[in-house]
């Protein structure tokens, strides 16, 4: 079975537009309902949580009569991080986990991932069932089982109390100034709450949502609010979520940022010093420097790469049984802690890293010399295919021939938004400007833009 509605990390579009609608977040909940409710029992549950955006609220009810529909019983989490409903479906013995957010997109569009029992995203071969579920008559439950809905008051405060289990009580960060910008999204209380609680003097920004502004200048994605508040404060680290806190930034002392694949680098040769890297190596995707990979080999591990999600890095970790994966946009996955990524949890991981070495961020966030890369994203008209066109496809491959040997190429279409990637890597940074202006120019003529 092939997947349409469902793309790298679950469904996701503009908000009131196919197909992030209320009719088919409906169809979606009794689809999902129905796959994953158990026989012969009726005390099936299914946790939702969200991010902040206004169009939240119509998806939550439509996802909730759909459930309720199949005789789900739904516990509505309200704002909390993705991987806090990662963590409650699994604690709470949910038969579902559902979170609303497009992650780092606008305010405009939205998102619904799904998690299944174990606290994992679905796999491709569950979400192409559920889909066919909808393709058809979905059977709904008898009016006696039809499910209740209610809010749960603590779910917040579960997982706020979970992520501080992942930091020992021994390296309380009392003397330490972290700025943290939560993007005016999911973690805007629960991110400044674990800090806090942990010791820390916290200067929160981007913790004023008013449904519009998530990710809006701020967060992961854009980097200097954050750095300029880490030199103004004085600040030890700047922390740098987004829309949903699955992704983490790191910002030093100085105002400047790091990115996953730093993080990811720091935390391998950490844990493989403890003995703690389990298979000797990284699981990243296709995106992360090269630089990372020759890091890594230097010491003796191994980088496995994947396509690009960090479903399928967990895929991968779960197969390998590894331990630690991730991506370059700052989703950072420790099994031994979390289903998903964890933007908060990473941070506290370097963090514990600043306590046990006394060393300052800037030292910690710096443990390579990445190679030369350049990432151009192209948005384009929805219903197009850019890299179809046999234009793009012939300059595509003049490109990869003139880098042969001295850096590649990365071009895909991106699963969650109407953007064409292309990211390319050489040594040689002018070869890579003039292959890479060639392709985007290529890509441009060959569909219109938005």
């Amino acid at each position: 079975m092939t997947r349409k509605l469902f793309g790298t990390d679950g469904v996701r579009g503009e908000a009131n537009s196919y197909p992030m609608t209320a009719e088919v977040a409906l169809r979606l909940g009794a689809a999902a309902g129905r796959h994953f409710r158990r026989h012969g029992q009726n005390d099936h549950r299914v946790v939702i949580g969200k991010d902040t955006r206004l169009s939240g609220y119509m998806i939550e009810n439509a996802l909730t009569a759909g459930l309720t529909s199949t005789g789900m019983n739904v516990l509505l989490l309200g704002p909390v991080p993705t991987p806090a409903v990662g963590f409650l479906t699994r604690s709470m013995r949910a038969d579902l986990g559902i979170m609303i957010s497009a992650s780092h997109n606008p305010a405009a569009d939205n998102g619904i991932k799904f998690f299944g029992p174990d606290g994992f995203k679905l796999s491709d071969a569950v979400e192409a069932e559920i889909e066919a579920i909808m393709a058809g008559e979905i059977t709904p439950a008898q009016p006696q089982n039809i499910g209740r809905a209610k809010r749960i008051e603590d779910g917040r405060g579960r997982y706020v109390e979970y992520a501080k289990t992942t930091f020992s009580a021994r390296k309380m960060l009392a003397g330490v100034k972290v700025v943290v910008d939560c993007a005016n999204g999911a973690a805007y209380r629960a991110a400044p709450e674990v800090l806090w609680e942990l010791g820390a003097t916290v200067i929160p920004i981007g913790v004023a949502p008013n449904g519009f502004n998530i990710n809006e200048n701020c967060g992961s994605t854009h980097t200097g609010a954050a750095a300029a508040a880490v030199v103004a404060h004085g600040a030890d680290l700047g922390i740098c979520l987004d829309g949903d806190a699955d992704r983490v930034m790191i910002i030093d002392e100085n105002g400047v940022a790091a990115d996953g694949d730093q993080i990811m680098a720091l935390f391998a040769a950490r844990w493989a010093d403890a003995g703690r890297l389990r298979g000797g190596a990284l699981v990243a995707t296709v995106m992360s420097n090269l630089g990372l990979e020759r890091f890594l080999i230097d010491r003796g591990l191994r980088l496995e790469r994947t396509r690009v999600g960090d479903r399928y890095v967990v895929e991968r970790m779960r197969e390998g049984g590894y331990n630690l994966g991730g991506e370059q946009s700052g989703h950072i996955v420790m099994t031994d802690h979390v289903t998903t990524g964890d933007g908060l949890i990473a941070a506290l991981q370097f963090l514990a890293a600043m306590a046990e070495t006394g060393r300052p961020a800037s030292e910690l966030a710096r443990q390579f010399e990445p190679v030369p890369q350049q990432l151009r994203n192209l948005r384009y008209a929805r219903g197009h295919e850019p890299l179809s066109a046999l234009t793009v496809q012939a300059v595509i491959a003049e490109a990869e021939a003139r880098l042969a040997g001295r850096g590649r190429l990365v071009i895909r279409k991106s699963g969650t938004e109407p953007l064409i990637r292309v990211m390319g890597e050489a040594e040689d940074a002018a070869l890579l400007t003039e292959v890479l202006d060639g392709i985007v120019a290529a890509i441009g003529a060959a569909v219109p833009a938005v």
